[in-house]
C-alpha cells in the first residue's frame, strides 16, 4: 500500500502528526509511506528512517505558478515529484483547501480528511473522497490518530506514554546540544521566550526574572533559546536577569531537539520549540493564553500548564491581536511554583526507577 501523508507545517503541526507516522508504521510495516510537507517546516522530517519518501514543497510557487510563467517551471517540478507514486491513498491532516487540493493533485485513488465540524476550512471537504468523524475536545495528537484508525482500519492507541515522535538527529546535532549545555556546567532550564502570535508571548522581563528564581531556588542555570529573528528578544531576557546565570543560545532545529532531551525543565508558550521539547520528552511547564493547553499542549498528565483561569473571555479566543489582552499576563511566582512541582515529579520518577 501506498500511503501519503499532507501535513505541510508549522513545526508544531509536524510534530503533531509525527505519532500518526509511527503508528501507521507499526500497523502496516511493509507500506510505503511519502509525506508532503513545507520546505521552511521539512527539516524535522529529513533522514527519517520510518519514512519512505519525503516531498518539500513551496506552496507559495505553485499558487504563483497558476498565473505566472515565470514560475511555472518550479511547480511542474513540484508537481511531478508529488506524482512520481501512484498512490492508494492521502491524508490530509492539515484541513485546508490548499492541503486538500495537493492530496488531489498527488493523484491518490482515495483522499482522507476530517468531517466538516473538524476542518479548519470547511469547504475542503469537498475535495475528499471520504470525511472521518472524530470526537470533538481531544488533543491534536489524538485528533490526528483518529484520523489514521478511521482512514485505515487499525487500531491506534490513544495513550500518551504510546505516543512516539521519530526525529532523525545526527553527531553534529548532538554536539550542538553538548555545547550549549555546557554553557550552564549543571543542571539547566531551557527558557523559550519567541512565540508566532503576539498574544502568545510571556514577558520578557518576567523570563529574566524566572532565571533568577529557578537559580535562587533551584540551582538552575537557564538557557534561553531563540529562532530567526528572536536575538533580540532573548536578549532583553538576559538583560532582565540579574543574577548572571542565563544565556542565549540559538540551536537548529533538531539540536535544540537533542538540548531538551538533557534539560532538567521547560518553560514557554505555545510555540514549535515547546512542542519539540515535548516530542524529546522534557518535564514542560506551559505558558498558554489564547490557545487551548487540553487541545495543543503536553498530552503528559505530569506536565503543567500555568494560565488564566479567572477571565472569560479565552474560549475560542484564537487571537492574534487583541486590545484586552490580558490571558498572558501571568506573575513570575506561578511560573515558579509550577516549575517546583514539575521538578517534584521528576525526582519522584527518578527514585522509582
Amino acid at each position: 500500500m501506498r500511503i501519503l501523508i499532507v501535513k505541510l507545517g508549522s513545526i508544531g503541526d509536524v510534530v503533531h502528526t509525527l505519532p500518526s507516522l509511527s503508528a501507521i508504521r507499526q500497523a502496516l510495516p511493509d507500506a510505503e509511506i511519502s509525506w508532503v510537507v513545507e520546505h521552511r517546516a521539512a527539516e524535522i522530517l529529513r533522514d527519517n528512517p520510518i519514512l519512505d519518501r519525503l516531498i518539500e514543497v513551496d506552496t507559495k510557487a505553485l499558487r504563483r505558478g497558476l498565473v505566472s510563467g515565470e514560475t511555472l517551471r518550479a511547480p511542474r517540478q513540484q508537481l511531478r515529484q508529488l506524482r512520481a507514486s501512484v498512490f492508494d491513498l492521502a491524508l490530509d491532516f492539515q484541513g485546508l483547501l490548499k492541503s486538500a487540493s495537493i492530496a488531489r493533485l498527488s493523484g491518490a485513488r482515495r483522499v482522507f480528511g476530517f468531517e466538516k465540524t473538524s476542518l479548519r476550512e470547511p469547504a475542503s471537504r469537498f475535495l475528499l473522497s471520504q470525511s472521518i468523524t472524530i470526537s470533538k475536545n481531544l488533543h491534536v495528537i489524538r485528533k490526528n490518530l483518529g484520523l489514521v484508525s478511521g482512514a485505515l482500519g487499525i487500531s491506534v492507541s490513544q495513550d500518551a506514554d504510546d505516543f512516539e515522535f521519530p526525529i532523525a538527529t545526527s553527531s553534529s546535532h548532538q554536539a550542538e546540544a553538548r555545547g550549549a549545555e555546557l554553557l550552564a556546567g549543571g543542571g539547566f532550564a531551557i527558557l523559550n521566550p519567541g512565540g508566532g502570535w503576539p498574544t502568545k508571548l510571556w514577558s520578557a522581563d518576567r523570563f529574566g526574572r524566572l532565571a533568577d528564581e529557578l537559580w535562587s531556588h533551584h540551582g538552575l542555570y537557564s538557557l534561553v533559546s531563540y529562532g530567526p529573528g528572536e536575538a533580540q528578544l532573548a536578549q532583553t531576557v538576559i538583560d532582565a536577569s540579574n543574577s548572571g546565570k542565563a544565556r542565549a543560545v540559538s540551536l537548529s532545529l533538531k539540536g535544540f531537539y537533542e538540548l531538551a532531551k538533557r534539560a532538567q525543565v521547560y518553560v514557554g508558550g505555545d510555540t514549535g520549540p515547546t512542542h519539540l521539547a515535548i516530542a524529546a520528552g522534557a518535564p514542560i511547564v506551559g505558558l498558554f493564553g489564547p490557545t487551548e493547553w487540553w487541545r495543543n499542549g503536553s498530552p503528559r498528565p505530569a506536565d503543567i500548564c500555568v494560565e488564566r483561569v479567572d477571565i472569560d473571555c479565552r474560549t475560542d479566543c484564537h487571537r492574534r491581536a487583541c486590545s484586552k489582552w490580558i490571558c498572558m499576563d501571568i506573575e513570575v511566582a506561578s511560573v515558579l511554583q509550577a516549575v517546583g512541582k514539575r521538578l517534584e515529579v521528576s525526582r519522584s520518577v527518578a527514585s522509582v526507577n
